[in-house]
């Protein structure tokens, strides 16, 4: 063999047991037999890419390849000497079970596959609440289209059932692409085993329908968006009576015109007037319940100020308790002024000289820096 077992795999002699089962994986999907069906080359590539993995993924194995080459598994030396592609044997090697891993589709990964088969598709729908809604938690009817069971064949699909004769009553079918077996559903039972000689006409023999639904939806409090909830047998009923699917709703909240949510605290910025600001006197801070609190700032308070109330954000979802609510106030700048507002400013300005330490302690830096 000219290449390499890490060179068939495009990997470095250095690569970790985790880069090669990848490589591998990529490799092995890209000529399998199932895709490449009557390809002999894509059959040899195949086989050559499988013998470099059994080989390094095992420690051992790689140890005396990596110092031995080939030749570690000819001669004796290996325990495959002389079978198979290259001196590797697959039949004893766990092959089966590493494409059982990788396809889910062949030899037992069939049969575990079958009932997943049958039963209905799980279903989706989005739902979008506002932050009140989602502080107070709800009820909210969602509209879904899903497969219901047949009412008129009571989901048996018909009348006069009997074992399916292209799959004997299996439900599945094998087929031998060379040295590999696969196990694929039936096409005609659809995995059932069974199949019925008067279908009701109705469902068309599959024992469900397509229908609009309306379900309620309990929303419980303190959810946020990406939340998701099961309603476990709400989506697709599955064929011939077979159990149905679930139904996942997807909640998004909407934005809020005043508060910013991080989880359960709530985040909410507040205008105050420059006069309150400077006087000092209350401002009503909104909160979610619609409530409202009155909050009493000292005088001179500066704009950025916060304050935290506590047990006024949302609800802790699957919890005890609620989070706070975070406050910054912003103190207003009056604009169009009338004549008499700017005199009354213009004496207040006079007349604060040395009242406004920021101010003046920043005059003076200036002064200083310029040296006068």
């Amino acid at each position: 063999m000219s290449q390499t077992y890490y060179d068939l795999l495009g990997v470095s002699q250095t690569a970790s047991f985790d880069e090669i089962k990848r490589a591998f994986r990529q490799k092995a999907k890209a000529c399998h037999p199932d895709y490449h069906p009557n390809d002999k080359e894509a059959e040899r590539q195949f086989k050559a890419i499988n013998e470099a993995y059994e080989v390094l993924k095992d420690e051992q194995k790689r140890a005396a390849y990596d110092q031995y080459g080939h030749e570690a598994f000819v001669n004796g030396m290996g325990a495959g000497a002389g079978r198979g592609f290259g001196g590797f044997d697959f039949s004893g090697s766990g092959f089966e079970s590493i494409f059982e891993e990788m396809f889910n589709g062949f030899s037992g990964g069939a049969r575990r596959t079958r009932t997943a088969q049958r039963r209905g598709a799980d279903k989706r729908v989005d739902l979008t609440v506002t932050l009140e809604e989602a502080y107070r938690g709800l009820k909210k009817k969602v509209s879904v289209e899903t497969y219901v069971p047949c009412e008129a064949c009571q989901a048996k699909g018909g009348k006069n059932t009997e074992t399916c004769a292209t799959c004997g009553g299996q439900g599945h079918i094998r087929q031998r692409q060379g040295f590999f077996v696969m196990e694929t559903e039936c096409p005609v039972c659809h995995g059932m085993g069974k199949t019925v000689k008067d279908p009701c006409g109705s469902c068309q023999g599959t024992g469900r329908v397509y229908k609009k639904r309306t379900l309620e939806v309990n929303i419980p409090a303190g959810v946020d968006t990406g939340v998701r909830m099961r309603l476990s047998g709400e989506g697709d009923a599955g064929l011939n009576g077979s159990a149905p699917g679930d139904l996942y709703v997807f909640l998004s909240v909407k934005e809020h015109e005043l508060f910013k949510r991080e989880g359960e605290f709530l985040f909410c910025e507040v205008p105050v007037p420059m006069t309150t600001a400077a006087l000092g006197g209350e401002v009503l801070v909104p909160t979610i319940d619609g409530q409202g609190e009155k909050v009493t700032v000292k005088a001179g308070l500066q704009s950025g100020t916060q304050i935290r109330l506590k047990g006024k954000g949302m609800p802790q979802l699957k919890g005890n308790g609620f989070g706070d609510l975070f406050v910054e106030f912003k103190v207003e700048t009056p604009t169009h002024l009338t004549a008499r507002q700017k005199e009354l400013l213009t004496e207040f300005a006079t007349a604060g000289q040395g009242n406004q330490s920021a101010c003046d302690a920043f005059v003076d830096k200036i002064k200083k820096f310029f040296g006068s």
